[in-house]
Parts: C-alpha cells; sequence; structure tokens
C-alpha cells in the first residue's frame, strides 16, 4: 500500500510505460548475446512459469467456494498492490546482484538484505526458507497435483508419475537457471496463450452470463449480509480473507522469490527490468486468475457443490465434452511442472549463496527425490509447512523493501524521467516577448 501511494498508482497511471518496456519491446529483448545470461524475455518467462500453477485452476476454484464471487475482486485489489511491491523487489535484485567470474549474474532478496540493508542474518534466513520451500511448495504440493491429475485422467500410478517428473527434473535442473529459462522461454507461451484461447472460447459461448458475473462480483465483495449464524459483514470478511490471500499465493509479490529470475537477466537498468515483474503480476492474477473465476461464473458450475479440480472439470466439460477432463488434466500437469522447474531454479540460487557451489548436485538428487515422494503422501501437513517458509521468506523481504523504500523511489523517477512541471495560470501576459533582462514592456 506504501509504494502504491507513493508511486501515485504507477501500475495503473503509467501501464503505458510499463507494457511499452516490456511487451512493447519485445523483439528486442528475447535473445542475449553473453553466454552465460539471460535474456530479459527469458527471465520473466521463468518467474511467471513459478507463478502459473495449480492455483490458477484449483486455487481460484476454491477461492470461490469459500470465499463467494466477491473473493474476485480482493483477488484483483491483492495484485494491484503486488504489482509495486514485486516492482520495488526486482529492482533491489538488479541492483545488488553479484557477478561470479564466468560472467554470470545472480541476485535475489539475499543480496540486497546482505549488501543493501546490511542483515547477514536476515539473508542467511531468507535463503534457508527458499531452499525450504522450494521442496515443499515449489516439488512436493505440485508433483501431488499432477500426480492426482494423471491418475484420475488416465489412471497412471503415481509411483510412475513420480519418477519420470523426478528425471525430467533432474535434466533440466543441471542447466542451473539459463537451462530453466530456457525451458520456460518455450513452454510458459504455449501454455498460457492455449489456456487463454479455451478460456475465451468457454466466455463467447456464455458471453450473455459475463455482466450478470461481473455485477455479482462487485456486489458480494461489498455485501454486509451475515453468514449463516454469524453477523453482518461476515460475507465481505470472508470474501476479503479468500480474495487477497489466495492473489498472494498465486502471483508471489512479497516473497521475494520470483525476482530471483530478474536478477540473472542481462538487463543493465533495475527499473526497466522491473517492469517485467509489473507484467507477471498482470498475466498472473488479472488475467488468467480472472478469466478461470468467470469461467465458472459464467456456466454455474459452482452450484454444483465441487471444488478444485472436479468443478474445473465440470466447467470445461460443459463446452468440450469428454476432452474437457483431459484438457483440465494436462494444464494441471503443464502449470504445475513449470512451477517446478522455476522452483529448482530459485532453489540451487539459495542454495549457492548458503554454501557456494558445493552440494549443487546433492540438491538437485534431493529435489528429483522430494517430487517422487511428493506424488505418495498426503500433502496436508506439506501445505501447512509451506506457509511457514512463506512467512520465513515474506518476513525478512518486506522489511528489507521499506528500508531500501528511498532507492526504489529514486529509481522509479528514474525509469519515468523527471516530473513535468505545472506551469501557473496566464493572465494574458503570456504572448509578451522576454529577453535576458526580463518583460520587453516598462512597468509591466
Amino acid at each position: 500500500i506504501r509504494f502504491t501511494l507513493d508511486s501515485k498508482f504507477f501500475q495503473i497511471r503509467k501501464i503505458h510505460i510499463w507494457m511499452g518496456k516490456t511487451l512493447g519491446a519485445l523483439k528486442n529483448v528475447r535473445k542475449t548475446e553473453k553466454e552465460h545470461s539471460i535474456s530479459q524475455f527469458q527471465s520473466f518467462c521463468t518467474a511467471l512459469a513459478a507463478t502459473l500453477g495449480t492455483g490458477n485452476i484449483t486455487g481460484v476454484a476454491t477461492a470461490l467456494i469459500f470465499g463467494g464471487p466477491g473473493a474476485v475482486f480482493w483477488m484483483w485489489v491483492s495484485a494491484g498492490i503486488g504489482m509495486t511491491t514485486i516492482w520495488g523487489e526486482a529492482v533491489l535484485a538488479v541492483k545488488y546482484r553479484v557477478k561470479s567470474q564466468d560472467g554470470r549474474f545472480t541476485g535475489g532478496p539475499m543480496y540486497y538484505l546482505e549488501r543493501g540493508v546490511g542483515k547477514k542474518g536476515l539473508a542467511l534466513l531468507f535463503a534457508a526458507a527458499c531452499v525450504l520451500a522450494s521442496f515443499g511448495m515449489g516439488n512436493m504440493a505440485q508433483s501431488n497435483a499432477i500426480a492426482g491429475a494423471l491418475k484420475e485422467g488416465f489412471d497412471l500410478p503415481p509411483l510412475l508419475t513420480g519418477s519420470i517428473i523426478a528425471v525430467l527434473l533432474f535434466l533440466i535442473s543441471a542447466g542451473g537457471l539459463k537451462g530453466t529459462a530456457k525451458v520456460a522461454e518455450k513452454l510458459v507461451p504455449v501454455m498460457a496463450l492455449g489456456y487463454i484461447g479455451v478460456c475465451l472460447a468457454i466466455l463467447f459461448f456464455f458471453s450473455g452470463e459475463i455482466l450478470p458475473a461481473f455485477q455479482l462480483i462487485f456486489r458480494d465483495a461489498f455485501s454486509l449480509e451475515a453468514a449463516a449464524g454469524g453477523v453482518g459483514g461476515t460475507v465481505m470478511l470472508r470474501a476479503m480473507e479468500c480474495g487477497i490471500s489466495r492473489g498472494i499465493f498465486t502471483n508471489e509479490a512479497g516473497l521475494g522469490c520470483s525476482v530471483m529470475a530478474y536478477g540473472g537477466s542481462e538487463g543493465t537498468e533495475p527499473g526497466k527490468q522491473a517492469c517485467w515483474g509489473i507484467l507477471q503480476v498482470f498475466i498472473d492474477t488479472i488475467l488468467m486468475c480472472t478469466l478461470t473465476a468467470l469461467c465458472f461464473l459464467t456456466t454455474g458450475v459452482l452450484s454444483t457443490g465441487k471444488d478444485g479440480a472436479a468443478l474445473s472439470t465440470a466447467c470445461f466439460s460443459l463446452l468440450f465434452g469428454p476432452w474437457g477432463e483431459a484438457f483440465v488434466c494436462g494444464a494441471i500437469t503443464l502449470f504445475a511442472f513449470a512451477t517446478m522447474i522455476a522452483w529448482s531454479a530459485y532453489g540451487q540460487t539459495a542454495m549457492e549463496y548458503l554454501f557456494g557451489g558445493r552440494f549443487r548436485k546433492a540438491y538437485r538428487l534431493a529435489f528429483a527425490g522430494a517430487a517422487v515422494l511428493g506424488c505418495q503422501l498426503s500433502l496436508t501437513a506439506v501445505w501447512d509447512l509451506c506457509d511457514s517458509f512463506n512467512g520465513l521468506m515474506a518476513i525478512p523481504n518486506i522489511v528489507a523493501l521499506f528500508l531500501l523504500s528511498g532507492e526504489i523511489v529514486k529509481e522509479k523517477q528514474r525509469c519515468l524521467g523527471p516530473p513535468k512541471k505545472k506551469l501557473r495560470k496566464s493572465r494574458g501576459y503570456d504572448k509578451i516577448a522576454t529577453g535576458a533582462e526580463g518583460p520587453s514592456a516598462p512597468g509591466l
């Protein structure tokens, strides 16, 4: 909220600027000539891969079931605020990153905590929490979702699913951030555009329900009605809680992990590179989560009493029949796997900060093994641990954002250029010629 107010709603007023520096400059940022760096577009695809997970499908379904349609509005609010948060994170990640002897850039909250704030202990805490979170939220939770989807859709044994995932992860993670970026660059645009296209097809056939769906979202977001047995305003508070928490979960703004991808980019200007972070949150939450929610609301599947993947399957099956279940299964698999490969890069970056180049292969083996384990376990306890690890990352990261907020504001001014001076209202003398010594009309 502070960054949003300090920037005078930069993410809304200056949408033409950050769009111009990202999608508007796409043809110039797709490739890199540096051997050990990744391009700006590759860093964006890697960060987006981590956030486009099962939360965009099953997570939205859960938010609507427990928070009501109003949760979508508060998801928008959390995303709007999160755009400035992740912009500040990305600015610091690029500004305080380090360069290895082989020319590879490495950045993230641990570096600006140590080099910017001067708190090595908080940097170590963040890095340790990031490694642990990579095994939980970034791995076992995702592999379990994949195993469940493939078991339901194609009757594949979870052990077989986990083994295939483990082999792919081990091979891809060998390339570190650069190897992950190459895969993400090809995978993310295809799966994102494909999902958006299918959602738009559903909304085309149910176009008459789109306006009522938006009306329901806004009415429910500010409803002062009481839930069953509750006090007035319970519906609105529940919508706020589910929407804001789900928004943060999907776009990861404030956690600090996504900006590790931007810290490894070849981009040299922190403000321009950080604009990709704004676009990341916009696509993840404002665009894709909204499309998912509208599909659920316009088709009326919320009345079926189903939740999660079952609700998604019921929705897409209305238009595509048996292919709807296959689509949901494939989407969950691709989204979750993209999250896993991105988090493998984040975990390796944090491990490198903690131990240097040691234990790199051991981490890759452990990360691959965790995927097999995640397919077998009930993840109730794992999700609880994920929340704890997220908190351990968020707290030191937000401390750094507040302490370094002055530098973030300066970078915003440098990115946008100097503010335009307001001219005083003319009183009819604006056409009088002026010379070096003032007005030419004496006595004026």
